[in-house]
């Protein structure tokens, strides 16, 4: 994979090709990287760390126990020279980058940690002080919903310090689009009446309390690229609403948003080995990320 080199300044436009060849390493130089493979998910997390450096971050490794081993969150902060006030309230983009057993995890989530790095590459030039990326791990089954997940150690943690957080935005699945009628299923009957049925947007959902900070993360997430954008938030009994690591925020009261193609409910090749970089779609993938990091720079703005 090419060294992704520090930029003089920020970008404005994530690069289509620039994720490809992050998915394409995760889900296929890699494969699949479940839990019971910390070698590969040790290999993953190397790269993502040098990734980091390469581009200016100061990047700490947070040890999350895992039976008789133990994984690690990759946290990249602004660098020493760029850090104006520690005290700031910290704003953090996540996402996970374990996938279950069977699956090379292309959309799940090779999509979402491209576009982590992606954002990385993005803000390296001016990145807000308060701004924390970190790759989580694991966040999957059996870790799943637990306190074994990565982000729950993460947010566990930033709680313990009581360090004060504006928020948290959750990359989960970023890369699949479909144009064709009925490509968009729904939790709820009535939902297919109020939202598209074609799978061409990206949603952005979250748990009630954190309604507040959707709403500020789209809009300025929208004022910065054309594609549509749906919001929704609601009770835990709406099934999959907080299916991924926002969940451990929201479980320290912080306001947290997951950003995803909806999953289950639009890609047939959820959690299958049929999972592969070939069923992406890069460019509106690109157009995610560059919605997200203009958000990043608007809603931590003081």
């Amino acid at each position: 994979m090419p060294t992704l080199p520090p930029e003089a300044k920020p970008d404005c436009r994530a690069d289509p090709e620039r994720l490809r060849e992050w998915v394409a390493y995760l889900a296929g130089t890699i494969g699949c990287r479940p839990a019971t493979r910390p070698d590969l998910l040790q290999a993953v997390a190397d790269r993502l760390a040098s990734a980091f450096q390469e581009l200016g971050f100061a990047v700490t490794r947070q040890p999350v126990p895992w039976r008789t081993t133990s994984h690690a969150n990759i946290i990249a902060a602004p660098g020493e020279s760029q850090l104006a006030d520690p005290s700031c309230p910290l704003l953090i983009v996540g996402a996970h980058y374990d996938t279950v057993s069977r699956s090379p995890g292309a959309d799940d989530n090779g999509s979402g940690v491209a576009g982590l790095m992606e954002m990385a590459r993005l803000l390296a030039g001016e990145p807000p002080p308060g701004l924390r990326l970190v790759a989580f791990c694991p966040e999957e089954p059996p870790a799943y919903r637990t306190s074994n997940m990565g982000s729950y150690h993460y947010a566990h943690s930033l709680k313990k310090a009581k360090s004060p957080v504006l928020g948290m935005i959750c990359l989960e699945m970023i890369g699949f689009f479909s144009d064709a009628p009925g490509s968009q299923s729904y939790p709820l009957p009535f939902m297919n009446i109020l939202y598209p049925d074609r799978g061409d947007f990206i949603a952005m959902v979250g748990n009630l309390r954190s309604a507040p900070w959707t709403r500020k993360v789209r809009n300025a997430f929208a004022a910065a690229t054309d594609l549509p954008v749906e919001t929704l938030n609601g009770p835990a009994l709406i099934v999959g609403i907080d299916f991924s690591d926002h969940w451990s925020f929201n479980k320290f009261g912080y306001p947290a948003v997951m950003v995803t193609d909806t999953a289950f409910y639009r890609n047939p090749q959820y959690h299958k080995p049929s999972d592969t970089p070939d069923t992406l779609d890069y460019e509106r993938a690109a157009k995610v990320v560059t919605g997200l990091a203009a958000a990043v720079r608007k809603v931590a703005a003081p």
